[in-house]
């Protein structure tokens, strides 16, 4: 009983020091890192609607999506089904007549962060991207690649809700 009583002691002052929390907690990962420019709030994609497909890269799994521009906002239907994000304000700059923008968007009632970059070039669109949710003991990022054209607008946002 005495060896029961000393563990308990030492776990409770390995806990009271902060040891056991700095030896279980990871790391930060960064969101994905857009590259720097004249970024600016045109909604220079405003009104159009692209469905995707492409994948998450540590894991291999099939992304399908429908993205979503609208008044100065973004909308990924996966990530609002997911975790009510809402509309996300979007930049973009153009760069030999491509279209590049970036969005970020946060859930409100989860850690969830999701970072978006793309080029938008007549109908085709692709992009990349990471959605980190950081908890306190753990952080965990999908990153992911998708490519994608162009769909109609008005039925997206219908079949979106």
């Amino acid at each position: 009983m005495t060896q029961i009583i000393q563990v308990a002691a030492i776990a409770l002052a390995t806990l009271g020091t902060g040891a056991a929390t700095m030896s279980v907690m990871n790391e930060d990962i960064p969101d994905l890192q857009v590259p720097e420019g004249a970024w600016a709030s045109t909604g220079a994609l405003d009104d159009r609607a692209f469905t995707v497909h492409g994948v998450d890269v540590g894991s291999g799994a099939v992304l399908e999506d429908e993205l979503l521009f609208r008044d100065g906002t973004f909308q990924s239907v996966d990530c609002q089904n997911y975790c009510d994000f809402g509309w996300s304000d979007y930049q973009t700059k153009e760069i030999d007549g491509v279209i590049h923008f970036t969005a970020t968007a946060i859930c409100p009632d989860a850690p969830h962060t999701v970072v978006f970059y793309g080029q938008v070039d007549g109908d085709a669109i692709t992009l990349e991207g990471t959605w980190t949710t950081r908890r306190w003991y753990w952080t965990n990022q999908i990153v992911m690649e998708a490519s994608g054209t162009a769909t109609d607008f008005d039925n997206a946002i219908a079949v979106s809700g």
